[in-house]
């Protein structure tokens, strides 16, 4: 637990509001004594995001319209926030449920780097990792990472009985914006198995079409990449918004963040009906 080596006050996630290079620093080396394998997760996908963002001057293939390593460098930023909020929330736990928190945590950290090895060797060959079934090998290769996903999103379950099984520490509305977040994590994680159920992200078009700069978010038609999103960082918002909550207004804390887990999920279903109804968020003519 790393409350057992700092104060509340001190790994409060609220530092994230207007982290110096010391707490970040400090931060990351907490994280790396209470769990090593989430730790190491990140700093990878780190690594991978500076590989990714090194090669993207000098490949100039585009795949579904974008180009080839842009997919793999958002994936690589993406999940070491995801490897590094799941180890610092579920530092919180107390002793009794980390055994079962390394456990998940390796489940989560080789999932994770699978489906980094499919993506990157996918964009090296100039290809795409997901929804791809036009050969044997490229059929095989979504299929293993379909696998981990689901892996990992097994372990988040696990993650999510935890934190509602044993009291995390911590002021009650940043427990509960852990579980909510958690919660609302899965919901977007969920959603995900819409666009492999479609096959494509992208609803009324195919993918690849014309989309918002750096995210690629379809401006023709409707996508299911952005309510996917923000349920995926909920387990960034929702944490963070009850430990706000509780040094700014701790008699309503709790309640405040129900209120806004509750808005948080209605923008993640408005989004995900907006999609599926082949509209996009922003038209571009």
């Amino acid at each position: 637990m790393k409350t057992t080596l700092l104060s509340a006050a001190d790994f409060s996630p609220l530092s994230a509001v207007a982290p110096s290079a010391s707490t970040v620093g400090d931060a990351l080396r907490l994280l790396h004594r209470v769990n090593p394998v989430l730790s190491y997760t990140g700093w990878l996908n780190v690594a991978l995001a500076v590989l990714a963002l090194a090669l993207l001057p000098f490949d100039q293939r585009h795949v579904t319209g974008a180009l080839v390593w842009m997919k793999p460098l958002k994936f690589a930023l993406s999940i070491a926030a995801f490897a590094w909020t799941l180890g610092w929330l579920l530092a919180d736990l107390p002793a009794a449920a980390q055994r079962s928190v390394q456990l998940l945590s390796w489940g989560v950290g080789v999932s994770m780097m699978v489906e980094q090895a499919v993506i990157f060797t996918q964009a090296a060959r100039g290809t795409t990792s997901h929804y791809n079934t036009a050969s044997a090998l490229n059929a095989i290769l979504f299929g293993l990472m379909g696998v981990f996903i689901l892996v990992n999103t097994l372990m988040t379950v696990w993650a999510l009985y935890l934190a509602w099984r044993y009291q995390p520490f911590g002021p009650a509305s940043y427990v509960w914006g852990m579980r909510l977040g958690l919660l609302v994590f899965l919901v977007g994680s969920v959603l995900g198995g819409f666009m492999i159920h479609n096959m494509q992200h992208t609803v009324g078009a195919p993918d690849g079409g014309p989309g918002l700069p750096g995210l690629g978010w379809s401006t023709r038609a409707g996508d299911l990449r952005i309510a996917h999103f923000l349920g995926m960082h909920a387990l960034q918002a929702l944490p963070l918004l009850g430990w706000a909550l509780s040094r700014w207004a701790p008699q309503q804390a709790t309640g405040l963040t129900w209120a806004g887990a509750a808005l948080y999920a209605g923008a993640v279903a408005g989004l995900f009906a907006l999609a599926m109804a082949g509209r996009p968020l922003w038209a571009m003519p």
